[in-house]
């Protein structure tokens, strides 16, 4: 199983970029994205159905906000489009496909950069979801959690953490959810597999354009799995040369 995650900072502006002549060079089974910033029937998904994959939108009753997807030429069983958290279902935040055994969770984390009213929010939608995926595990032990998680965890996961060590983000409280996430049964496939990689970011800020080029980034895009699916990883990467988006695609493949 071949997964890609992408936050693709609007799936109608990344088409005009290249992206499905991109998916024309199979780079997954699965394809996740984040912030697509646009309903189904507003996009060209013909053209990406026509390349093998299936289809399944949630997004945000918001236009032009949030939302995710999941192409996927892997047929599941079963597609859940939220997680019952209605201020989190109306930002069309997060989406659920299960494969036999395994369920696969996209999410869109909120981000606390606009002002303390979104960090607040973003703090809460951090606790409802780790509730929900903890209930979740009790009957579907076997999952994979991926998307912008909209926090780098560790210095190693961001080009200035003293610079930024200020910044929603990569603030002490969104770094201690991400540790009682990762020591609560939970892996973080790129670290897992790649554990000294430097230079390894998926998001450059778009405000200086410099800052891809000289890779001044964050790691903040994860594919993260249970406990139960460690020794079916394969291999963790990450694509910084493809530029559809502000971020790039992250890569993860089980065996």
């Amino acid at each position: 199983m071949r997964i890609i995650s992408y936050n693709v900072n609007g799936i109608r502006a990344a088409i005009k970029k290249g992206f499905t002549d991109w998916l024309q060079t199979d780079p997954a089974d699965i394809i996740c994205l984040q912030e697509t910033k646009a309903h189904k029937d507003n996009v060209d998904f013909k053209s990406i159905e026509d390349l093998g994959y299936q289809t399944f939108w949630f997004s945000a009753q918001k236009k032009g906000y949030s939302g995710v997807a999941i192409f996927t030429k892997i047929k599941p069983d079963q597609v859940f489009y939220g997680n019952q958290i209605d201020h989190s279902d109306f930002e069309g935040r997060v989406i659920r496909a299960d494969f036999g055994d395994i369920t696969l969770i996209n999410a869109y984390f909120p981000s606390g950069t606009s002002g303390d009213e979104r960090q607040t929010y973003k703090y809460k939608w951090l606790d409802e979801f780790y509730v929900y995926l903890q209930e979740l595990r009790k009957t579907r032990p076997q999952i994979i959690i991926l998307g912008d998680y909209n926090i780098a965890h560790m210095a190693i996961d961001i080009h200035d953490p003293k610079g930024n060590k200020n910044s929603s983000g990569f603030l002490p409280e969104e770094r201690a959810w991400m540790d009682k996430f990762l020591e609560n049964g939970w892996i973080d496939s790129f670290r897992q597999l790649n554990p000294n990689k430097t230079g390894g970011y998926s998001w450059w800020s778009q405000r200086f354009p410099s800052v891809r080029l000289e890779n001044k980034g964050w790691r903040i895009d994860y594919i993260c799995v249970t406990d139960t699916l460690s020794s079916k990883l394969k291999s963790a990467e990450i694509y910084p040369d493809i530029k559809h988006s502000d971020h790039c695609p992250i890569y993860l493949e089980l065996n």
